[in-house]
């Protein structure tokens, strides 16, 4: 009787450690299983980080040729997380893609010409296109005529994009309702006379390039100034056939003088031509401008220290590939009467409207195979005390 009452107490001492243990293994598979939630949540965070850090190595910086890298994140720049600086929006979307609104980049120059060059095999565009004209303004710094810009584009925000390429670093003085806000491309240091200069000018047409609804792109200075308003403009350009860039054989020192026979056999001098640097042309030409690798190589090389690659460069490959193309004169009015290597500059005294409507109406050229008395949309140099005169007769000799 004893004996079974030892049993039993025994066995309830079993069947109460079996309970004790059956508990300590619920709360530990308990304590793995939660674990094991909280484990997978922060992986799966750390994971998302991972592959979006990973899709910002696509706007590696490599640097002016400093062999170095520096990542732009994607929260700095327009990412659907987090915006800073620019308008928030989706790299990756069509739109994005189609008509990028933030400038800012990390490609170098090699990658951004390489990008502007592709070209869609398939015709037509997913998308209803209208048609931009791209102004580029190629600066040394500040613009003063900015105001009179400002006023030229105002209500017609559909039709154009502004692109400026100003000293590395440079950033305009104006508020963020203007339409020059934030239209700084990424630069590099240009030198007059150099092939910085044209490098400059493939830079800014390769970043407007990437707008695939720019259609026309129109190079500019700080010291330019429209003389018609902004519809004439228009539909001037979208209308033409050719494109707008001066080509000539000068047989002086000043032209032929400036070829080398280096450049043989593939540039002869019967080849060689001389331009105006500031140019207008269609999205057709300037793929084929900025997708040059072989002849600018070649002008780089051989076209210094006296050859001024921003003023044959250009006029000679047309002339050479795409002749038929061109009109073979400039869109830009500017006065050579005074000699020398720069143009004349006026100032406050020079502005009248007698003054304007000569460069308006300036004689007459060839249109679309049509006479036409409008040959210049544009004219330079101006100076900064010109600003006030030409916008108290803008409305009504300019029209705008």
């Amino acid at each position: 009787m004893r004996k079974m009452r030892g049993d039993k107490e025994e066995g309830e001492r079993l069947n109460g450690g079996d309970s004790s243990v059956k508990l300590l293994r619920l709360v530990v598979g308990l304590m793995i299983f939660v674990g094991g939630v909280v484990i997978g949540l922060v992986s799966s965070s750390h994971g998302t980080r991972y592959f979006t850090s990973r899709a910002d190595i696509f706007y590696a910086n490599r640097g002016s040729g400093s062999g170095g890298y520096s990542y732009y994140s994607r929260e700095e720049n327009c990412s659907v997380i987090q915006m800073v600086s620019c308008v928030k929006e989706d790299c990756w979307s069509m739109e994005s893609f189609l008509r990028p609104k933030n400038l800012t980049h990390g490609m170098s120059d090699k990658e951004l010409l390489w990008r502007a060059s592709l070209v869609p095999y398939q015709q037509g565009y997913p998308f209803p296109r209208v048609p931009k004209v791209a102004f580029m303004f190629l600066t040394r710094g500040p613009l003063p005529m900015l105001p009179m810009w400002e006023k030229f584009f105002k209500g017609h925000e559909k039709l154009f994009s502004i692109y400026v390429h100003a000293p590395p670093g440079f950033k305009l003085n104006v508020t963020n309702s203007s339409v020059f806000y934030n239209r700084e491309i990424p630069s590099q240091a240009v030198q007059w006379g150099s092939p910085t200069l044209t490098d400059a000018e493939k830079r800014l047409l390769a970043n407007a390039l990437l707008d695939f609804s720019n259609e026309r792109f129109v190079l500019l200075s700080e010291s330019c100034i429209p003389v018609y308003n902004f519809p004439t403009v228009y539909k001037y350009l979208i209308d033409s056939a050719h494109s707008f860039v001066e080509s000539y054989d000068d047989p002086s020192r000043y032209g032929r003088g400036r070829y080398s026979r280096s450049m043989l056999p593939d540039i002869q001098l019967k080849n060689w031509r001389k331009g105006s640097q500031w140019f207008e042309m269609n999205r057709a030409l300037a793929i084929y401008i900025i997708s040059d690798t072989k002849y600018y190589k070649i002008f780089r090389k051989y076209c210094r220290p006296s050859c001024y690659p921003d003023e044959h460069y250009i006029p000679t490959f047309l002339n050479m590939f795409h002749g038929s193309l061109n009109a073979n004169r400039s869109i830009t009015w500017v006065d050579w009467s005074m000699g020398g290597p720069h143009p004349a500059l006026h100032g406050a005294s020079d502005i009248t409207e007698g003054f304007i409507q000569s460069i308006r109406k300036n004689g007459t050229c060839s249109y679309n195979s049509e006479v036409t008395s409008i040959c210049h949309l544009f004219a330079r140099k101006f100076a900064p005390s010109a600003l006030e005169p030409l916008l108290n007769i803008s409305s009504k000799v300019m029209e705008f």
